[in-house]
């Protein structure tokens, strides 16, 4: 049986579809990512990383070829399975938070669990308030987003990510908007929940230190993909 967390193949991406102009922004995509696998994404702006990782996350229709999750094809699931398989499988981290600014940090890293429930939970409540503690925002529990730096905003965003125990942790240029310092730190939990849980972690990232960093940097240039060889020290 494959250890594959992600699977793709043949994968195309076209915009425009049925006008005059149509552009082709993913050129046969072959690509796996093995289970508890922690891999760079990287390439120059416009060359369809964020395109690729939100095909990966389920997010968008691939053209052409297809993505499987976890061993399950999503080719020819609808909108109820694609939405349960991401819920099953993957949880997101993005250079912009998209933390509810009304709810404090404990509900927004409550909020998968939630919309997955239909109501918090006890259970819920103690799990985020475990992934709080985990990331270094024991007592900001209450605090909304507006109370937090963005280091720690960003914090809360990885524990939201963690909330249902995802397998795969997709991270669209999760320290692009912070210092070397803070992105240092931001890196380096995303690896101990790497470590430590063995979900496959898949970051686009335009720091070649980060990316030095991973176990592998899987390069894409003008929409396909060019290298996809070991990281630097892979810790």
């Amino acid at each position: 049986m494959s250890s594959a967390i992600v699977e793709l193949k043949g994968i195309r991406k076209s915009y425009g579809i049925g006008t005059p102009v149509v552009t082709e922004v993913l050129h046969g995509i072959d690509l796996l990512l093995e289970e508890g696998e922690f891999a760079a994404l990287i390439g120059p702006s416009g060359s369809g990383k964020s395109t690729l990782l939100n095909l990966i996350g389920l997010l968008e229709h691939p053209t052409a070829g297809d993505i499987a999750i976890a061993g399950e094809s999503a080719t020819h699931l609808d909108e109820v399975g694609l939405t349960e398989l991401r819920g099953r499988n993957i949880g997101f981290v993005f250079q912009f938070h998209h933390l509810l600014p009304a709810f404090t940090a404990l509900e927004n890293v409550m909020m998968p669990a939630i919309i997955r429930d239909g109501a918090p939970t006890a259970r819920a409540e103690a799990t985020a308030s475990e992934l709080l503690h985990k990331v270094g925002l024991a007592g900001h529990e209450y605090k909304k987003p507006s109370q937090l730096s963005g280091g720690q905003q960003q914090r809360v965003a990885i524990a939201r990510s963690l909330a249902l125990s995802p397998r795969l942790i997709l991270a669209d240029e999760p320290t692009g908007n912070l210092d070397t310092h803070t992105a240092d730190e931001i890196f380096e939990l995303l690896r101990e929940f790497n470590r430590e849980r063995g979900s496959a972690c898949l970051i686009v990232t335009h720091d070649p230190r980060l990316a030095a960093r991973c176990d592998r940097r899987i390069e894409l240039v003008d929409g396909r993909i060019v290298g996809a060889g070991l990281g630097g020290d892979g810790g």
